[in-house]
């Protein structure tokens, strides 16, 4: 590593110039993506696509982002990351554009529209891929060492606020400009998100070359972090695939608040999670968040009516949506600054993993067991597998926070 590289510190508050653009850039990124997903099947059904193909449609973008994770780790460590961001929102915008004028190319070429509109979604995988892993990476080194965890939550809050009104936002705008205005909308965030990128600062670092091994896919410094998001997220999972279901069955009516009261409490919890990780250590910090991530679990099992649900959603804001902030910086923290796209880029194959297995997984045991609590302890189990590993692995937590802390 060059003199430069080690001489050269991160800015001394989290709000700086560079954090902010970095900000907004990953807020519209998810707010596209929360707003195009929650009208991507309601727009493929009215094109005429057949439930099956709907289906497809939709988990084609996960499949996606998974593979070109492995991508993006190698380049991110290899080329400019201001260019990655700038060319990854630009096949976002590309897929927005894309699915606004998606009957008019499928006209032209004569094809089915669910053929177009796949070919776009997988380009809106590949964008995400790169856009997800670079910008974590980019806000790594934009915050001061010493409120690192603290950084890392506060821009995890860019995702909590697309996820709290980009489904509301993109429904209205489909409602009073219809499909193909609210695309192009999309479309024009995310030409707005490339411009944000040229301000952009980078930290000067050594770039390797870009290799698919698998040592740059995937930082084995990260893998405990990302083992541990794993496990965590699996139990997430059947949350979203299945609570909406699951409070039918048992007659509870405005399950939907549990996404708005989780996403509001997360605004508070992330930045306070992330500063009690930054004095206390993640170990102390973190296990209680896992705990709170298994016992809303079993709360939502044992729900009869919405109140409980939603005490469920604020004691989750405090698990699940508070440390996985933490865990991100904890990723971070595992290597030096030129292989922190190899840390990004595991971190969320982590998470995409989780995302692929867990509804799986989680639709397997609602066969063996139906929609009883049966079912939510059963994906509690996956979560306390990941406070056990917290706590056998304490010892290589504390080295990396210790080597962080000490700039090796």
């Amino acid at each position: 590593m060059d003199r430069k590289v080690k001489t050269w510190t991160p800015p001394e508050k989290i709000w700086n110039a560079w954090f902010i653009s970095i900000f907004f850039i990953n807020m519209a990124l998810n707010f596209g993506q929360y707003m195009s997903n929650s009208l991507l099947s309601l727009y493929a059904k009215e094109m005429g696509a057949p439930a099956e193909q709907i289906g497809m449609l939709m988990s084609m973008f996960a499949i996606t982002a998974l593979i070109f994770r492995f991508v993006a780790g190698p380049a991110i460590n290899a080329y400019n990351r201001k260019m990655i961001v700038a060319m990854a929102m630009g096949c976002m915008a590309s897929a927005y554009f894309g699915f606004c004028f998606a009957p008019e190319i499928a006209d032209f070429l004569g094809v089915k529209v669910i053929n177009v509109l796949k070919c776009f979604r997988l380009l809106q995988g590949v964008g995400s891929a790169f856009a997800g892993s670079c910008c974590l990476t980019i806000v790594a080194d934009a915050i001061p060492r010493e409120q690192f965890s603290s950084g890392m939550g506060i821009f995890a809050c860019a995702q909590v606020i697309a996820q709290a009104v980009g489904p509301t936002v993109g429904v209205c705008l489909k409602d009073k400009f219809g499909y193909t205005t609210t695309y192009f909308i999309f479309g024009c965030i995310m030409v707005c998100a490339i411009l944000a990128s040229s301000t952009i600062r980078l930290a000067p670092t050594v770039r390797m070359p870009f290799n698919l091994k698998l040592k740059n896919m995937i930082a084995k410094e990260a893998v405990l972090p990302a083992a541990v998001t794993f496990l965590i997220a699996l139990g997430f999972t059947s949350i979203n695939s299945f609570l909406l279901v699951y409070a039918q069955e048992r007659g509870i009516d405005g399950a939907s608040l549990f996404f708005t009261v989780y996403a509001l409490t997360m605004l508070v919890t992330r930045p306070v999670i992330g500063r009690l990780t930054d004095r206390y250590g993640f170990v102390k910090a973190g296990i209680p968040c896992v705990l709170a991530t298994a016992v809303s679990l079993i709360m939502i099992g044992f729900s009869t009516n919405l109140p409980m649900l939603l005490l469920a959603a604020f004691v989750n804001a405090f698990g699940y949506g508070a440390v996985m902030p933490a865990l991100q910086s904890l990723c971070m923290r595992a290597v030096s600054l030129e292989r922190r796209g190899s840390a990004s880029s595991t971190n969320y194959i982590g998470q995409d993993l989780a995302t692929l297995v867990g509804s799986t997984a989680a639709g397997y045991v609602i066969g063996a067991a139906g929609y009883t609590p049966i079912m939510w302890l059963v994906m509690a189990v996956p979560v306390l597998l990941g406070i056990l590993v917290i706590f056998l692995c304490r010892k290589k937590i504390y080295k990396i926070e210790n080597n962080f802390k000490s700039g090796k």
